[in-house]
């Protein structure tokens, strides 16, 4: 009877024996693997950005950009301001913007016509720190996105351009429903190296509520409002906005 258990006993002790060897075994490899695991944490924090066609920086979300060894083929490499995130807010005053805006200098009514993409163009100015914009629409919603222009300001002036749609036939209504994340045909176009998206093109509920925000400025340039109707091919919308500089 002793025999048998004895018999029974070692089989559980090999393995108990072959469990602490895997688990040392496995206790090693994660001390092994560790160092890739904090690799990987720390590069993390930094991302890569193609400032032009001749810089490359890593900008870190713990301080300023840092430059990259330069590259024989890209050229020396230069560095660029960091630049901050946009604040946005909401007001339901909807009419009151709108009576406001009629009577603005610094802003304006225009209708932006299906399939259209309108552009504000904002100069920075010297006397300035920070871009303002609000604006509103009339019964239905409107894409709406922000991009800097690093370049020489030699003219202050804000200038309105408009990129008509090339489709100009009548077409039953087919525009899409509003989809969370939906960034907007025909305004995502980084061709220009010098160009920096500070807010993406989404569609905005600004028939519901006006739409308002702020930019520090990132440095010497123009920003680029645009105003997105290109995902529809009936409706025009009426546009209410003023943008102005402040100190």
């Amino acid at each position: 009877m002793a025999a048998d258990v004895d018999q029974s006993v070692k089989p559980v002790a090999a393995e108990d024996g072959l469990e602490q060897s895997v688990a040392a075994g496995d206790q090693q490899h994660a001390q092994e693997s560790k160092p890739c695991e904090v690799t990987a944490t720390a590069l993390a924090a930094y991302r890569v950005r193609k400032v032009s066609s001749d810089a490359v920086i890593i900008q870190s979300d713990h301080g300023g950009p840092e430059k990259l060894p330069p590259d024989p083929l890209e050229g020396p490499g230069r560095v660029v301001p960091v630049i901050d995130a946009a604040a946005t807010w909401i007001s339901t005053e909807l009419e009151e913007f709108k009576d406001k805006v009629r009577g603005e200098k610094a802003g304006g009514v225009m209708t932006v016509r299906r399939g259209n993409v309108v552009t504000v163009r904002v100069p920075t100015r010297p006397d300035g720190t920070c871009i303002c914009w609000d604006f509103a629409t009339d019964t239905y919603d409107i894409g709406f996105g922000v991009y800097f222009e690093w370049t020489s300001v030699t003219d202050t002036e804000i200038t309105v351009l408009v990129s008509e749609s090339s489709d100009e036939e009548d077409e039953e209504d087919t525009e899409a429903p509003p989809v969370q994340g939906d960034i907007e045909r025909g305004t995502k176009d980084f061709s220009c190296s010098d160009l920096e998206e500070i807010l993406p093109v989404y569609r905005k509920d600004s028939h519901l509520e006006v739409q308002s925000g702020s930019h520090k400025y990132p440095g010497q340039g123009v920003y680029l409002l645009k105003f997105d109707n290109s995902y529809s091919i009936w409706r025009h919308k009426t546009l209410y906005y003023q943008v102005n500089n402040s100190s």
